[in-house]
């Protein structure tokens, strides 16, 4: 007997790219502030990904509506002939530091008057909730997963919200070292559906050499 092909659930692939370098020379957290464009390198690196998926089967093109996401989207939009829809629910971690250095010596984070955020990384106490950022990230990758049915979507969003989704699908703690991510810049990390179970996830670097 042969098999019944319509009862047969379809795959649909939906990968889950990071934005390309940030222009920053004052080096701070921008998180959702206006104003940060990709730089030179940036779009290099986004136009290097965007190549790889020349002759992919791609049917939805999505990104947050933040600049640099939105930029990154550019040659992808030319590669897979794809108009770009923007969804908040690919947004970049609500974050109370947003323009602040937080890193190195110089970190505005040595100074007391921040400390009271800093008492449970494990929610994390000064931003939005990892569980919130994990839920709104798969609600929208659901809804795409559903429009491409039996082809490719590609999402452009930030590390936090894909780590999220790393991490969640792998059964970790949603807390975690942000010295330990996978989710470099203009990496991909595709989801493989058949039907509405993820069967397989996949990460890779296409722009690696650039970085």
């Amino acid at each position: 007997m042969e098999p019944n092909v319509a009862s047969t659930p379809e795959t649909t692939i939906v990968h889950l790219v990071r934005h390309g370098e940030v222009h920053n020379p004052e080096r701070v957290l921008y998180g959702r502030l206006p104003g940060y464009h990709l730089s030179e390198r940036g779009r290099a690196q986004a136009a290097a990904t965007a190549a790889s998926f020349a002759g992919h089967d791609v049917t939805q093109l999505y990104s947050s509506p933040l600049q640099r996401t939105r930029e990154t989207s550019e040659p992808f939009q030319q590669v897979t002939g794809r108009e770009l829809q923007t969804n908040e629910g690919l947004l970049e971690a609500g974050n109370r530091f947003e323009g602040l250095r937080i890193k190195s010596w110089r970190s505005q984070l040595w100074n007391p008057v921040r400390w009271p955020l800093l008492v449970d990384p494990r929610v994390p106490s000064w931003g939005e909730p990892y569980e919130h950022i994990a839920e709104r990230m798969m609600d929208t990758i659901a809804d795409i997963r559903e429009r491409a049915a039996g082809h490719e979507a590609i999402v452009i969003s930030h590390q936090l919200p894909i780590v999220c989704v790393q991490r969640h699908l792998q059964g970790l703690p949603l807390h975690h070292n942000p010295a330990l991510r996978r989710c470099n810049l203009a990496s991909v990390t595709s989801l493989v559906f058949h039907g509405e179970e993820i069967m397989d996830m996949h990460y890779t670097e296409p722009a690696r050499d650039i970085s």
